[in-house]
């Protein structure tokens, strides 16, 4: 006699909506079963947030060597298809007997010939044929102008440009302000979105003023067991500034930065180039005097 099941056998497919870590696994544990999979996201490619992690809770294991062998397998397997910049319109039936309707968004390229060389990028028709906006020529202001064009000039010939430009203004004005940015942009022809990157990339770089002097007050363990933290307050108090902030004259800058490298000198804090190690309370008026002394405000103090 024949059984409900073999006298409607369910063989078909199944459908896992959502590309992430949890999609991928729940198609590769489908696809061991025998099961056809389709694999279905409305983004380019699959790996979801995860894939934007740089570490994971709670092991602090590196995302892409947790996603890396399932999204190898899954691109191997031959029971798993991809469905990527695809949408589901609309489900009928019932569990065990249904069909699913995908709306699959166009890609313009042969997927079974792909490669990813980026060479259809490079030559789309309808990107290359979009015409940039008419964008009005920055003027620098007179503070700026002479010292930046100069700069320019002397590297704007030579083989990557951009960072001996900006390492260059940086240190004739320890910050970028937002029209030399532009400038910039404009003498050397990269994108303004590309320069504003290098620039806020480097802790080296700044696109806020920042004081003539910056110091760095070391908050590393070795350094806060030993005290730093009262060091910094001591700054601040004699500065007049929280950490992160620069003074009205433009003379200083405070931060707080998580090692500088003297852990044997700890506490330790950092003027410019110059390192104070093995540090007390007492000290810290004499530095910042120091260093009024030497950019003309008063007299000078010994350290």
């Amino acid at each position: 006699m024949l059984s409900e099941q073999s006298l409607n056998p369910r063989i078909g497919a199944a459908l896992v909506v959502g590309g992430g870590i949890g999609g991928m696994q729940a198609a590769l544990d489908l696809a061991a079963g025998g099961i056809k999979v389709y694999l279905v996201d409305s983004r380019p490619a699959i790996g979801g947030v995860m894939a934007q992690l740089d570490k994971t809770f709670p092991t602090n294991d590196c995302a892409m060597c947790t996603m890396a062998p399932r999204l190898v397998e899954i691109g191997r397997h031959r029971d798993i298809e991809i469905l990527t910049l695809s949408d589901v319109q609309s489900i009928r039936g019932q569990p065990g007997n249904f069909h699913v309707t995908v709306k699959k968004r166009p890609r313009f390229v042969n997927e079974t010939k792909c490669t990813g060389c980026g060479t259809c990028v490079a030559n789309c028709p309808v990107r290359n044929d979009v015409q940039p906006l008419d964008v009005p020529r920055v003027e620098l202001e007179p503070a700026y102008r002479d010292k930046v064009a100069e700069i320019v000039r002397r590297h704007r010939e030579r083989h990557g440009p951009l960072m001996p430009i900006l390492q260059e203004v940086n240190t004739a004005f320890n910050y970028f302000p937002a029209s030399v940015l532009s400038y910039i942009a404009q003498e050397t022809g990269y994108p303004f979105s590309h320069v504003y990157r290098i620039a806020t990339f480097y802790n080296a770089f700044s696109v806020v003023p920042r004081g003539k002097f910056v110091i760095n007050v070391c908050m590393g363990t070795t350094c806060y067991v030993r005290g730093s933290q009262r060091l910094m307050e001591r700054f601040s108090d004699t500065l007049k500034i929280k950490p992160e902030e620069t003074s009205p004259d433009l003379l200083f800058t405070l931060k707080a930065v998580r090692c500088i490298g003297c852990c044997g000198l700890a506490p330790a804090a950092m003027v410019g180039d110059t390192v104070y190690g093995k540090l007390t309370v007492k000290e810290v008026s004499g530095i910042a005097n120091k260093y009024r002394g030497a950019n003309g405000h008063g007299q000078t103090h010994a350290g």
